[in-house]
């Protein structure tokens, strides 16, 4: 499998899945305080929205690599 080959599938897979799951989040942590031996952190959940635009737009991207990629072929 040819390397455009392989980036036109998982630019359509990411398209998917953004689609699919509209975003996604991760626990960020930070230090808050730190007195001698005392330390206070803070975990804070962060969220990531993914416009439908932009699945789209890699599921066709993709599609269109791997159009290419076959033409050339």
């Amino acid at each position: 499998m040819s390397n455009v080959k392989l980036v036109a599938l998982v630019l359509i897979v990411a398209g998917v899945l953004g689609l699919a799951y509209g975003g996604f989040s991760y626990t960020k942590e930070t230090q808050e305080i730190k007195l001698g031996p005392l330390e206070l952190s803070v975990k804070e959940k962060q969220t990531v929205n993914v416009p439908v635009w932009v699945g789209v737009g890699a599921i066709v991207a993709g599609g269109l690599l791997l159009l290419g990629a076959n033409k050339k072929s």
